[in-house]
């Protein structure tokens, strides 16, 4: 939970209950979850507002697919399987040779 071990939340509570007093910490921790509640609300509705939006074909979008390092992960690195069992090739008989100097690229006049 955030990183926060028991004796981190020990000495949050003590610190709570002298600053704010143990008569008016109830209050506050009950606001602070109706806070917590109503952000976590708008959350989840615009979430649902942004896949009705996007249509159907985005109806299983994550807002942590939206993280760039994340969408990387996602989209480059992980399919990479499907290219492990082709050789790679490290013979370079087969690539494009340079021009000698002063000879014209191949020029195809259909193409253009």
């Amino acid at each position: 939970m955030f990183g926060i071990g028991p004796l981190e939340l020990v000495v949050i509570a003590i610190v709570a209950v002298l600053v704010f007093g143990p008569e008016r910490l109830p209050e506050f921790a009950r606001t602070a979850g109706n806070l917590l509640r109503q952000v976590r609300r708008m959350v989840s509705n615009a979430q649902n507002d942004l896949r009705s939006e996007l249509g159907p074909e985005f109806a299983d979008l994550e807002l942590q697919d939206l993280n760039p390092r994340n969408f990387v992960r996602k989209h480059l690195l992980e399919g990479t399987d499907d290219f492990d069992d082709k050789p790679v090739s490290t013979d370079f008989a087969d690539a494009p040779q340079r021009l000698p100097a002063g000879a014209k690229p191949p020029y195809d006049p259909e193409s253009t």
